[in-house]
């Protein structure tokens, strides 16, 4: 599976083509709901996550996150937008992928 059906995906592309810069973007954007464990490793929240999709950078964010805390939802949202990124819901990529000749994941 390339994400949960309960998840949104942004893109790492924007509505012209173009990969978004900075490199670790998506790491940045997932960082800010990470914390440190008593390791002193990083993990990420559990609605929001750095993933890769076709070798593009992407976030994967939990819908439950817009009721959840929906000042952050909407920031993560607000991002995407201001940055020209393209927002999919991840049903419609399983969908994509599962059609007769798509590449798999």
């Amino acid at each position: 599976m390339i994400c949960n059906p309960y998840e949104i995906v942004i893109q790492g592309i924007t509505s012209d083509g173009r990969q978004f810069r900075p490199s670790d973007w998506a790491e940045r954007l997932s960082g800010i709901l990470s914390t440190f464990g008593f390791d002193q490793k990083l993990s990420y929240a559990p609605y929001v996550r750095p993933m890769f999709l076709d070798n593009v950078r992407c976030v994967a964010v939990d819908k439950q996150l817009e009721k959840l805390d929906p000042r952050v939802f909407e920031f993560i949202m607000a991002f995407a937008r201001d940055n020209d990124l393209r927002v999919v819901d991840c049903r419609t990529l399983v969908e994509q992928y599962n059609q007769p000749g798509a590449d798999a994941a």
